[in-house]
């Protein structure tokens, strides 16, 4: 079974500045971490890498750093850091960016942003920039409200290859007390999934379960994901290692720890809840990311 996973992390703090990390997280994440959680590198299995969140005067430096670990770690492509607000300085960026072989695609976190900025001139100039360049955008949002904002800038830059990662970041619960997907959010799905040129990633819900979650309390969301954007538009990502902290570590308590077998459990209940849906395992898993990303 062949697993290309589109949402990779990969940093280390003594060589970059991420001044989000903190318990766990705060340690190095590179090529030796990678062959601990899922075993030598071979064609079975692949990897695009997303920009962490370093500062931004490293972003150049983040997408180096990870091209010199390409070759061991599996990375077939990265998704490099971006600013897309920022005019002529973000052209030069691009610029910069797209010369480097490695990289098929830009995220600007919208997550940390307003409501409603996606939809700013200064953004959207940034966005055409992306088309011109043939790079991808990663939209990483919180909520129904920033997903509109997704669907809006869909609907106007329809040549955009845009994906959604973790699905927009739906309430979840947690094992012990799950929640089902809420309207507005299913409805959210289905507006974005209109727009062919809009994939969604199945990632990063064991993150919005605070790393306490079962694979029966993710099937619906997977469903609803299934029933909005078919089979040809979905792709696994372990969100690793963010998704890999334990329900008793999140809050960065003393006792914090990273599941090392989180890409694995994530990856057998992405297979088996297809499987049981009778849809294609491979193109969920390998294909719809390589087509998507260009890899």
């Amino acid at each position: 079974m062949r697993v290309l996973d589109s949402h990779l992390h990969l940093w280390d703090p003594s060589l970059l500045d991420y001044p989000w990390l903190s318990g766990p997280l705060r340690a190095r994440f590179a090529a030796d971490e990678v062959a601990s959680a899922v075993g030598a590198v071979d064609g079975e299995r692949g990897f695009v890498f997303v920009q962490a969140d370093c500062i931004e005067a490293q972003y150049l430096d983040e997408i180096d750093w990870v091209a010199s670990l390409a070759t061991q770690v599996g990375v077939r492509g990265i998704v490099a850091g971006a600013r897309l607000d920022r005019g002529a300085a973000t052209v030069r960026h691009l610029d910069a960016v797209a010369e480097r072989p490695l990289v098929v695609g830009v995220r600007h976190l919208l997550q940390g942003e307003a409501d409603g900025f996606a939809a700013t001139p200064a953004f959207r100039a940034g966005a055409a920039a992306l088309v011109e360049r043939d790079l991808t955008f990663d939209a990483c949002v919180r909520g129904e409200a920033q997903m509109r904002d997704v669907i809006r800038l869909a609907a106007d830059m329809p040549e955009l290859r845009i994906v959604l990662d973790h699905l927009g970041k739906p309430a979840v619960g947690t094992a012990a007390a799950s929640s089902l997907p809420s309207a507005e959010w299913a409805d959210a799905m289905g507006a974005l999934a209109v727009h062919s040129q809009v994939f969604c990633k199945l990632s990063g819900l064991p993150a919005e379960a605070g790393g306490s979650w079962s694979p029966a309390q993710m099937e619906p969301f997977f469903d609803a994901a299934l029933e909005a954007f078919g089979p040809d538009r979905l792709m696994i990502g372990s969100d690793w290692p963010v998704s890999a902290v334990t329900a008793s570590g999140w809050n960065g308590g003393a006792d914090a720890a990273l599941d090392a077998g989180a890409i694995g459990a994530w990856t057998d209940a992405v297979t088996s809840w297809a499987v049981s849906r009778a849809v294609d395992v491979d193109a969920i898993l390998w294909s719809n990311a390589e087509r998507f990303y260009r890899v």
